[in-house]
């Protein structure tokens, strides 16, 4: 029998429960933080567009636009088309929150003007973390249920494609930690805010990495129980 076919759910829950768990409080954390400092207005009054352009300006990225895009914390840059895309909640407030944000995402277009070689990499993978995240698993279930060494190849292609998901989000890391850095830096010396609300732009940048964190956890949690079922299922083969 195959191992997640009896006990596999409490297999799963050993393997994912943990990571389920931490992105289920990241995600409580971030929103508590951008719901907490969205209230709070700057003292400069700065809308996060308005900082979002300044920022971009102050590097020599005229050339970047700034949009407002749909979605709650939609927020992000889109290299291809030199665009800043900002939610309706940043785009329009002049909140410690919305200057967090603003400032982050503008992060994003400042390692793309200098290259920044993750940020390169990681939108190099996009294509193949879409196709991987989903077909991946549906491949290596196939080969797990075929008892063949076709299908223990077939397994391992899927593990394989869907590794692509774990490798991404471990990119993803260091470009969303360089991103906050580069945004608490700029903020912190251009004027737009006081000294007194770095504070609450730490903790809604933190709040926001933390969920990346939980996120690479994810999947390479997922990335063994499958490598462990792989395993499993050729010793008993």
């Amino acid at each position: 029998m195959y191992p997640f076919m009896f006990g596999g759910y409490g297999l799963y829950i050993l393997f994912s429960l943990p990571a389920l768990l931490l992105g289920f409080w990241a995600q409580m954390k971030v929103q508590s933080a951008f719901n907490k400092f969205s209230r709070v207005r700057s003292a400069v009054g700065l809308t996060g567009a308005q900082i979002a352009r300044r920022m971009l300006d102050s590097h020599g990225l005229n050339n970047v636009s700034v949009e407002q895009v749909n979605g709650f914390l939609s927020d992000h840059y889109d290299p291809a088309h030199k665009v800043l895309r900002l939610s309706p909640e940043v785009y329009q407030s002049n909140s410690i929150a919305a200057a967090g944000v603003a400032a982050h995402e503008s992060g994003h277009a400042l390692q793309d003007q200098e290259s920044y070689a993750l940020l390169k990499l990681r939108t190099t993978m996009v294509p193949t973390v879409q196709i991987g995240s989903w077909l991946g698993p549906i491949i290596f279930m196939v080969g797990l249920f075929l008892a063949s060494t076709f299908g223990t190849q077939l397994a391992w292609f899927g593990l394989i494609l869907f590794g692509a998901t774990a490798l991404f989000a471990l990119v993803t890391l260091p470009v969303e930690f360089n991103a906050s850095n580069r945004a608490k830096a700029w903020l912190n010396t251009s004027g737009v805010i006081y000294t007194s609300e770095s504070e609450g732009i730490n903790k809604v940048l933190d709040a926001a990495a933390l969920t990346y964190v939980a996120a690479a956890i994810q999947a390479i949690s997922t990335l063994l129980y499958y490598a462990f079922l792989l395993m499993g299922n050729r010793r008993r083969n």
